[in-house]
């Protein structure tokens, strides 16, 4: 198999190995930042200041902080997939003895391709994780339900109205208490698209719960 592989590298131009070897080169960067995008390899540690309050004063410049790292990540992404295509392109027309004018014209639409698709991808990704953000933000001061108990410190379940739908949250307890099910709280703040913080519900307080546990 290696004097195979050897026989066909030596086949190639100077050229055609050079394409070969900066495809290569972006193809491996390009998937890891695909799969960090679907998986969420990178970006999931938020440091407090990062966290998203619809309370507090600092709501618009989150927001915009979020959006301006979101286009970042897109522009990149898109530029990497459009030279990972452009030279796997280019090395495979040459290879089957495409001129090189010829070769790079087609690199050229494949790359765009490439570009415009990823791009369109990224959006709609972006656009589905907003939406749920701005669902979720609904929930600000309306009362709900744990729904699975919340260990002290740790995160369980909520029931509660969002935009008069019913929706399941994970929680977390503002003061790191424990919350049994069944115990109704008000929800204080977004901390992720579907992670609120929330407060056992003050006397005070008359509006109806999300439900029973």
């Amino acid at each position: 198999m290696t004097g195979v592989l050897a026989g066909w590298w030596d086949g190639l131009t100077v050229l055609n190995r050079g394409f070969y070897a900066v495809a290569i080169f972006f193809g491996v960067i390009f998937i890891w930042q695909l799969a960090a995008s679907i998986f969420g390899i990178s970006g999931g540690d938020e440091s407090p200041d990062s966290t998203v309050d619809t309370m507090g004063a600092h709501h618009v410049p989150a927001d915009t902080q979020e959006t301006l790292t979101a286009f970042k990540l897109m522009s990149v992404r898109s530029i990497l997939a459009f030279f990972t295509l452009f030279f796997w392109a280019g090395s495979l027309y040459l290879n089957n003895g495409v001129p090189l004018t010829a070769a790079l014209g087609w690199s050229l639409a494949w790359g765009g391709a490439a570009l415009i698709l990823v791009s369109l991808i990224m959006n709609g990704m972006q656009r589905m994780q907003e939406t749920g953000n701005v669902t979720a933000r609904s929930s600000v001061g309306n009362l709900g339900t744990v729904h699975l108990d919340i260990p002290a410190g740790g995160q369980g379940e909520v029931r509660v109205m969002c935009r008069e739908m019913m929706m399941h949250l994970k929680a977390r307890d503002v003061d790191g208490k424990a919350l049994k099910a069944g115990t109704t709280v008000t929800v204080i703040r977004v901390l992720e698209p579907t992670v609120v913080e929330v407060r056992v519900k003050n006397t005070g307080e008359t509006s109806s719960p999300a439900g029973g546990g």
